[in-house]
Formats: C-alpha cells, sequence, structure tokens
C-alpha cells in the first residue's frame, strides 16, 4: 500500500468514526449551509492549520476533501425591556466529502458528513423574540449531524441521495443565507417546523430525488422522519432514529442564467457572478394528528407553502459579482393549527461596496412574524405583528470573516415592546 492510499484510508476511518467532526461535494462544490456556508470557498492555502505538509492538496487530488471552521455569534442586547446580557454562540464544525469518481472511478458517487460540536448563550430564548438574534442558536450539542450517500447520473441531470440530512438545509433555506445573522434570513424560514420539517444540527433519517426536467429548471423532492423532539430522541446522530410521521417536502425551481444541474441551495462570491438568479415554490406535509386550540380537537395532517426569489439587481461589470442583489421570501400554513403561521423576508445586498483589498459586503434584511389569533388567550390583548430589521457589514480576508451587525425588534415576541441587539459574527478556516 502507498503512503498516498494509506494517508486517504486514514483520514477517511477518523471521519466515519466521528474523531474527526465531519460537511460538501468538493472543494469547489459547496454544500455547507446558512452560516456555516463560505463566502469564499477555501483553498488548500487558506486553513489556519495550513496544508498538513501538502496531505490536504494530495487528499483533495484523490477526491476527499476536508473542512474544518469556527464560527461565533457575540450579541448585546443593548436596549430591550430586560436587563442587559451578553450571549456568545460558538461553533466548530467539521466536514468531509469524498468523490467517488477521483478515489475508486466509481464515476458519479459520492459520500458526505458533517460532525458538529456547538453551544453557550441563546439571545433569542432570552429576550423571547420569534425571529432569533443568531442563525446559528438552538441547542447544546456535540453529535454527528447528517450523512448521504449520493448518486447523479446524466450530467447532474438525475440526482438521487439518502442518509441522515436535513430539510431546512434544502427546502425554505434562504439562498443569501451567509449574508445574514438573523435566524430568518441566516438560515432558513423559522416556522418550517410547523410541519416538524427536520433542521441542523439534529438531522433525521432522509432521502431525496432531483430532476432538472429542461435546462434552467429543477423540480426535487423529498421525506424525512417529523421527528418533533430531535435534540432528545437522538442525542450523539450516530445511530438513525425513526420518530414521527414521515414528512415530504418537494420544490420546484427555476433558474435564469444559470443551468438547473449547477444549482445549489446556496451562496457565495464565485455563484454571484452576472445576472444569477433563483425562483422557488416549495411545499411541506405532515400526515401526523395535530389539535386545533379553537375546538381541542386533533385533525389529521398539517402543510405549510412557501415561495421565495432572489436575483442580482445591477452588476458594475456583467460577468463579475460587485453590485446589488434583492431576495424575498413569504410562506403560509393553516392559522387554527399553527402559531406561528406567516412569516416575510426580504433584503438587499451590495457586494464589494468599499474600495480595499479585502472582500466585503453590505446587507439590509427585515422579517415580519405573525402569529394567529386561535392561539391567543381569552381576555389579552390579540396578538401583534413581530417586525425585526437588521444590517450588518461582511468583512474577509483569506481564512478569517469578520461580520459586526445590529438588529432591532418592534412588538418583541408578538407582544408590545421593543429590543435593539448589537454585535458581531466572527469565523476562521482551521
Amino acid at each position: 500500500m502507498t503512503e498516498r492510499n494509506s494517508c486517504v484510508l486514514t483520514f477517511v476511518s477518523l471521519a466515519l468514526l466521528g474523531v474527526m467532526p465531519a460537511r460538501s461535494q468538493t472543494a469547489k462544490e459547496e454544500t455547507l449551509v446558512g452560516p456555516d456556508s463560505h463566502e469564499i470557498v477555501p483553498g488548500p492555502g487558506d486553513h489556519l492549520l495550513g496544508d498538513w505538509g501538502g496531505r490536504r492538496s494530495q487528499l483533495e487530488e484523490l477526491g476527499v476533501v476536508f473542512d474544518l471552521q469556527y464560527i461565533s455569534d457575540s450579541l448585546w442586547n443593548i436596549k430591550s425591556d430586560k436587563p442587559e446580557r451578553f450571549a456568545m454562540w460558538n461553533r466548530v464544525r467539521g466536514t468531509v466529502d469524498i468523490d467517488f469518481g477521483k478515489l475508486s472511478r466509481r464515476d458519479g458517487l459520492y459520500f458526505h458528513a458533517t460532525a458538529v460540536w456547538q453551544g453557550g448563550g441563546n439571545l433569542g430564548t432570552y429576550l423571547g423574540t420569534i425571529a432569533s438574534p443568531s442563525g446559528m442558536s438552538s441547542a447544546n450539542t456535540f453529535r454527528l449531524d447528517s450523512w448521504w450517500l449520493e448518486k447523479r447520473w446524466g450530467g447532474d441531470r438525475i440526482v438521487a441521495r439518502a442518509g441522515q440530512f436535513a430539510e431546512q438545509d434544502f427546502y425554505g433555506a434562504q439562498h443569501y443565507a451567509a449574508s445574514f445573522i438573523i435566524e430568518p434570513m441566516g438560515y432558513a424560514l423559522n416556522n418550517l417546523f410547523n410541519t416538524y420539517e427536520s433542521f441542523d444540527p439534529p438531522s433525521t433519517p432522509a432521502a431525496e430525488i432531483r430532476v432538472v426536467p429542461v435546462p434552467h429548471t429543477y423540480v426535487k423532492s423529498m421525506v424525512a422522519a417529523g421527528d418533533p423532539a430531535p435534540f432528545s430522541h437522538n442525542q450523539t446522530g450516530l445511530v438513525p432514529t425513526f420518530r414521527g410521521s414521515p414528512v415530504s417536502v418537494s420544490e420546484v425551481g427555476f433558474t435564469p442564467g444559470k443551468e438547473a444541474s449547477s444549482v445549489r441551495a446556496f451562496d457565495n462570491v464565485e455563484t454571484r457572478k452576472g445576472y444569477s438568479g433563483l425562483y422557488q415554490f416549495g411545499a411541506s406535509y405532515n400526515p401526523a394528528r395535530f389539535t386545533s386550540p379553537a375546538n381541542a380537537r386533533s385533525r389529521s395532517g398539517n402543510y405549510l407553502l412557501y415561495w421565495m426569489a432572489t436575483q442580482a439587481l445591477w452588476r458594475i461589470d456583467h460577468a463579475e459579482a460587485r453590485g446589488l442583489d434583492a431576495t424575498l421570501a413569504y410562506d403560509w400554513s393553516p392559522p387554527h393549527v399553527n402559531r406561528n403561521n406567516t412569516v416575510l423576508t426580504a433584503g438587499l445586498r451590495f457586494n464589494e461596496p468599499l474600495p480595499v483589498p479585502i472582500h466585503n459586503t453590505m446587507s439590509f434584511g427585515y422579517v415580519r412574524n405573525s402569529l394567529s389569533s386561535q392561539f391567543g388567550q381569552a381576555g389579552t390583548p390579540g396578538f401583534k405583528r413581530e417586525h425585526a430589521f437588521e444590517f450588518n457589514a461582511l468583512f474577509q480576508r483569506g481564512m478569517v470573516l469578520l461580520q459586526p451587525v445590529i438588529q432591532y425588534y418592534e412588538n418583541v415576541g408578538g407582544r408590545p415592546g421593543r429590543a435593539v441587539v448589537f454585535g458581531f459574527r466572527m469565523k476562521a478556516e482551521l
């Protein structure tokens, strides 16, 4: 056995055993979502730990790609009806992706796995906001997040995937998520769990099929275990746990300016070049029984519909990324069984607004959450719509990213009250 093959087997074994936490298809094909996605896809020289004496580059040539990153959100409520508090949420994520076409000449076959450690203070829970100030914060955990085997046919026109992964990573996920920090803009629409749609990091067993019937258009569908308490039912993620009813999600997308087979649910500087856009309509359905607060009787089935649009509006150079982008999303689910039944998000982003030698963006986002009046208590005022605004600036040089942010909330938690949150996100490629 050669030294090169020995190196491959050693690192792959570590990743599969969970010793090296492990998440994308190749170095050039991003699969990380939300805050974990890369603004600039890193090369061998863009890691704090370097190229491992050339081993990282050797592995990539063989189709084995490793990524390890640290991300933190440091946020303060500088103005609210609660005492001022500092909250820092931390995440370390490791990924491994294997292209078996390069490794063993099995063309069109891929493997992906990712593990995560995360923990810290959740400012959204403390303030009682519907839209969480951080798109990362959820529960303290150290676990295998997701893994899958993927097979592609016909130049990526047909793709099948099976394993353990999250529906919210790929359905209802914000295409420009890396440009925002607030949850509905920085990850996925925050009420997708109405149907128990699985999320990251407590992913559940799942399978997906994706078809590109004509250029610029794709259709995809996924089914996953709709576990109402995924963190407690599977604390390590190592053994797939089938809990709850099977939740099905389907989406059709149109991608002017790009071949549909090349479009993923993610966005980075390279994909922004030119006048790219993505228009999506999706639906999620859970056949389980849900209880209506109006009559305390259960009913069979619950669903959610969403519409999303992202588009490059203006470019200084038609072939480059510098310019203005816009995003808009809306979803709806039946108000008699879903408390947070409607979410609207909208945003603008300016790529490279400052003439400086480092990558930079400035982004403005708006989130409106509406709560169903059927969930209110008798004799109390009705819910108000929670409005949230965010402005952030992103700066990245090499392996380090800094993203200062300020957020303003009106009608916190659907009740009268305001809050101002200030802080920053920091990300480092290790």
